[in-house]
Formats: C-alpha cells, sequence, structure tokens
C-alpha cells in the first residue's frame, strides 16, 4: 500500500520486527516517544541496530507502527463490544464509553496513547501524525453514525458533544485529574441522550 494522508506506509513484521514493536510499544507509552531512543529500543527487543533499522528504516517508522497497531487493536476492541452491546442506539454510544473504561483499566492506565503522542508529535509532516489525527477523526465519525440512529437531524451537534465527553474523559484519566473520569462522563452522555430535543 503507498504513503497517503489515510494511509501511511506500513511494514511487513518479520519475527524480529515484532520483537521491536513489542519493546518500542512499552517503552514509548511508558516514556514517552522522544525519551526513547533506537539503542534501548534494540536492547529491550534484543536484535542489534542494524536489524531494527533493516526492519524499520527509521525511528520515525518504529512510531507509526507503535500507533497504527494501537489504533487497530482499539478499533478491534470497540467492535467487539459495540457488537456485544444491548439494542438500541443510545445503547451503542454508552457502550463506546464503557470499551474505552476496560481499555483504560487493562492497556492505558497513563491516558490515550494518540493524545499522548501529539504532545511530542504537532507537526503534520511528521508520518505518524496522520495516524494521530485519522484516529481521532474515526471516533468523530463512529459518534457521528451513532447519533445519526437517535437523531438524524442533530447528529453532528450531537457527535461532536459526545465526542468531547469522551476525549475530555481520556485526558482525564491519563492526567489522574478525579477519579473514574471516563465513568463520570459515561452518566454525562446518558444524560446528554435523555435530553433529547433540547440538544
Amino acid at each position: 500500500m503507498g504513503t497517503t494522508a489515510d494511509h501511511p506506509r506500513r511494514i511487513t513484521m518479520t519475527p524480529a520486527a515484532r520483537r521491536v514493536l513489542e519493546a518500542a510499544a512499552r517503552l514509548f507509552y511508558e516514556r514517552g516517544i522522544h525519551a526513547v531512543g533506537v539503542d534501548l529500543i534494540a536492547a529491550e527487543a534484543g536484535v542489534t541496530k542494524k536489524t531494527l533499522y533493516d526492519r524499520f528504516g527509521s525511528k520515525e517508522q518504529i512510531v507509526v507502527e507503535y500507533l497504527a497497531d494501537r489504533d487497530e487493536r482499539w478499533r478491534a476492541f470497540l467492535s467487539e463490544r459495540l457488537d456485544a452491546a444491548p439494542p438500541g442506539p443510545g445503547e451503542r454510544v454508552l457502550a463506546v464509553f464503557d470499551a474505552s473504561r476496560g481499555w483504560a483499566a487493562e492497556l492505558s492506565p497513563k491516558g490515550c496513547s494518540m493524545v499522548n503522542a501529539h504532545a511530542e508529535i504537532s507537526d503534520p509532516a511528521h508520518p505518524a501524525h496522520p495516524v494521530i489525527t485519522g484516529q481521532k477523526q474515526w471516533m468523530l465519525a463512529l459518534f457521528t453514525r451513532l447519533a445519526s440512529d437517535i437523531d438524524p437531524e442533530r447528529a453532528d451537534a450531537l457527535a461532536r458533544a459526545l465526542m468531547l465527553l469522551h476525549e475530555g474523559a481520556l485526558v482525564a484519566h491519563g492526567l489522574g485529574i478525579f477519579p473514574d473520569a471516563i465513568t463520570h462522563a459515561r452518566e454525562q452522555a446518558r444524560t446528554l441522550l435523555a435530553q433529547g430535543d433540547t440538544l
């Protein structure tokens, strides 16, 4: 697949590349992208720097793979929970918050990896930038589809409100501002959905 704004270049994963990616993912999330160098990644993965560069070409490509892999896993995780949600469009909206709460507890104790990465990668020219923004655009599109099933005429406004609640909760969770921020946002979303015509 060629490189486009929506589809950055990806590599084929060999066993050595997978070890590099697993080490890099853990280090990037725990310490920050800029704080982690290729020497440390190679050492943690048990490969040489030459192998790392042979597989990825650059640290920037490792970052692309790290974020794209997180995004793919999140989408699969969320899809399973949406499929298992009780019937009704409102319940599917709440299932997004439930999925985020489960993901955060299991895989994101320090907050959203995309938000954290954007704090370090704000240059649109960086090859990982489209992965970050694309993930959030996908989330807004998901909320818009769900909102369309609830109130087609006000879908955009409802989707944006839900997106703000969701993303704000992720940031508050990551910063530890107050306990169980995502559950709080879920209850606010429930109230918003119940308001109906007041949107």
